[in-house]
């Protein structure tokens, strides 16, 4: 369904308008006569499954690409953006997931970044830029000083430095491009309270996000994407998470987490007893059964990915001793930890879960290489492997040499749980595996994820979504502040249960 567009709160003449813009790469078309508008004190979601065309859209628009067909008209008048800077001057500042900061610069040198204010002597003028850049700083509710090295400030306070720097080049459309995936709910927060002032201003944004209710919280509309073309438009009335992924992905996701079957396991895969990690505040115990989902939940900073590392690995443990099917291990290496059955798709999949230059075959048989007699390779059984994971998690890629960095999202994270697959291990960690995924793929990934432990699988998945803890996990380890304040049965399950354990409350 295609909704009115609501122009109540809105100016006659939008801002911007781009009519018909089309983009054709190497074998793709990206863009199909795509049409957008963005009025002044506007909030405008801009939503769709990876791949649907949001980042090229956007990036014609920040003067990255060129658009092969269709106009651009910024107040009124129809402009050709050649690059980058002449998308600034137009006053179009994109603000991308990966931060564009200089992490050994200060705040006040990272805002005005190549345009310090100097002297007559071309010596840069310290007194203005700090003053100058306190002023834009108390403008979207920076607390830290200007001295401070951008790189000991939070993830939320990196993004309002961003946003600070945007404004010191006279912004007037903001594009924020998942600008949540990394934040606390507090951070979140005062991003959202900086926004609706930066709205009362007169400043027009575009916001992208996967998290559709903070679309329909923050967004006044939404326009959709789908396979690169305008799938509809949604008006503040009707701005609901279930009418955004009808238009998303062309059909009514009724259930959008696979069936819950409790686990008639008794068999204990996995127990932790004592474990005590680096920054951990007190001792964790769990058990872990064949076919179950541990969800471990918690606040960011809560310990949780610091505790699934060490039990990897990755991290020493300070104390503690971990079993595997009733005999004590030793893991003080991930060499160890595949040695007895274990896998771990971390939380920064692009960084850490693949090898984004290289092709899906062997990305897929990465953990496993062992297996196929280097260095001189089984090259047949390598492909053989990775045919068969392809097939059973139904990655979307034109053949196994495709390079993985020219994958969608969700597919990027396919390959990284293929790659662990291919090793069959007896316990399998996910560390946040639906971040940065759109909807569909979300759907995807949990039936994969309850199709695992439905085989008999042990699985213990960290997540900061209360929705994908409640709709898939069997039992759930909340920890704050490293430490674990409770363990909720299936039955004992909520939002408000865990987050009175996430603020270090006790089980009822």
């Amino acid at each position: 369904m295609i909704y009115p567009m609501n122009t109540t709160a809105v100016g006659a003449r939008p801002l911007l308008q781009m009519q018909g813009i089309s983009k054709r790469f190497p074998g793709v078309l990206a863009l199909d006569n795509v049409d957008l508008d963005l009025h002044a004190g506007e909030i405008l979601g801009l939503i769709g499954e990876n791949g649907a065309g949001k980042s090229t859209l956007m990036r014609i628009l920040g003067g990255d690409y060129p658009a092969d067909e269709g106009e651009i008209l910024v107040d009124g008048k129809t402009t050709a953006i050649s690059n980058v800077q002449h998308s600034i001057s137009l006053g179009v500042s994109v603000i991308y997931q990966e931060l564009n900061l200089a992490p050994n610069l200060d705040i006040a040198s990272n805002i005005f970044l190549g345009r310090e204010p100097c002297g007559v002597l071309g010596i840069v003028d310290r007194g203005r830029l700090y003053n100058s850049a306190q002023e834009l700083a108390r403008r979207v509710g920076i607390l830290a000083t200007m001295t401070t090295l951008v790189e000991q400030l939070s993830p939320g306070e990196q993004q309002l430095v961003e946003i600070a720097k945007a404004l010191s080049m006279d912004a007037r459309i903001l594009v924020l491009d998942e600008p949540t995936s990394s934040l606390s709910p507090s951070e979140a927060g005062k991003l959202f309270e900086v926004m609706r002032t930066l709205k009362q201003a007169g400043v027009a944004m575009i916001y992208i996000s996967h998290r559709l209710a903070e679309v329909e919280e923050m967004c006044d509309r939404a326009v959709v994407l789908r396979d690169g073309q305008r799938a509809g438009e949604i008006d503040r009335e009707h701005l609901r998470p279930e009418e955004m992924v009808k238009l998303m992905v062309g059909r009514d996701i009724t259930r959008f987490f696979p069936e819950h079957h409790q686990t008639s396991e008794t068999d204990t895969v996995m127990s932790v007893s004592d474990l005590v990690c680096v920054g951990g505040k007190a001792p964790i115990s769990f058990d872990l059964k064949a076919g179950e989902i541990l969800g471990i939940a918690g606040l960011v900073g809560a310990g949780r990915t610091e505790m699934v590392q060490s039990l990897f690995g990755i991290e020493p443990k300070l104390s503690g001793t971990v079993s595997i099917r009733g005999k004590n291990v030793e893991i003080r290496t991930p060499a160890d930890a595949i040695r007895v059955g274990m896998g771990l798709v971390p939380e920064d999949r692009k960084a850490l879960g693949v090898i984004l230059e290289m092709p899906v075959v062997e990305n897929i048989s990465l953990s496993s290489i062992g297996s196929y007699r280097p260095p001189f390779m089984d090259r047949a059984r390598e492909a053989q492997v990775a045919t068969e994971l392809a097939k059973k998690l139904d990655i979307k890629t034109p053949s196994l040499a495709q390079l993985v960095q020219f994958l969608s999202g969700g597919n990027q994270q396919k390959v990284a749980l293929a790659k662990w697959l291919a090793t069959n291990p007896k316990i399998l960690i996910l560390d946040e595996p639906t971040r940065g995924i759109d909807v569909g793929s979300k759907s995807e990934i949990y039936k994969l994820i309850r199709g695992l432990a439905d085989g008999g699988m042990g699985v213990i998945m960290v997540s900061s979504e209360m929705e994908e803890i409640i709709g898939l996990a069997d039992r759930v380890l909340v920890m704050h502040e490293g430490r674990c304040t409770g363990i909720l049965d299936r039955h004992e399950i909520s939002e408000e249960s865990i987050m009175q354990l996430a603020t270090g409350g006790v089980k009822a």
